[in-house]
């Protein structure tokens, strides 16, 4: 009896601990929202004026920060880049296409991700949801779903989306980019340009 009772009272003291470690901003930072290579999301945001929490979002359901990932239909890397889309964001960038082991190295895989999610922000009007979901889906896909279902450049219903990985996949990101927002914070600046797109 005696034994049962500890038991219970170190399984809740250990379940209280976890909680509140969990609920902390700094134990959220490290296990659950790390920001690897910020320094260099940053800079490449900055650059190509994507919000960096968007940038680390799409990183983190892509590829949970796993470099020598490469999903089962071929893409590759940190932001998961479909060894085709690599040629062809070289071919954009006036650059040689990468090997697929260039497409692992950090930085350049990296800058083709974040690259790749302007390009698609400026095509779909700045529209998160839609970019996201041609990030996910294809562009063309994405073109087609508006042609057949009428949305406009404000479209925001994910729900409305027709796959079910694409409908997933952008409530992830978008709920990862409003936690790294709360946790890491962003300046004024930030959010006045990316409001006023």
């Amino acid at each position: 009896m005696l034994n049962k009772n500890l038991f219970k009272i170190l399984f809740m003291t250990a379940v209280l601990i976890f909680l509140y470690l969990f609920n902390s901003p700094s134990a959220q930072k490290n296990f659950l929202y790390p920001f690897p290579y910020r320094e260099k999301v940053e800079e490449v945001s900055s650059r190509y004026q994507v919000d960096k929490f968007l940038a680390v979002s799409v990183m983190k359901v892509e590829s949970n920060f796993t470099e020598g990932a490469v999903s089962k239909s071929g893409a590759v890397g940190l932001m998961q880049i479909m060894p085709e889309t690599a040629n062809w964001i070289a071919v954009c960038l006036d650059e040689e296409p990468p090997s697929i082991n260039e497409l692992h190295n950090t930085d350049k895989n990296i800058r083709y991700g974040i690259w790749y999610l302007a390009e698609l922000e400026d095509e779909f009007f700045y529209n998160d949801v839609l970019a996201l979901a041609a990030y996910n889906a294809g562009r063309g896909n994405v073109r087609h779903w508006m042609e057949q279902g009428g949305w406009e450049k404000n479209f925001s219903d994910v729900d409305k989306i027709p796959y079910l990985e694409t409908r997933q996949y952008v409530k992830k990101v978008l709920a990862c980019r409003e936690k790294y927002n709360e946790l890491y914070g962003s300046s004024n600046e930030e959010q006045q340009l990316f409001a006023s797109r």
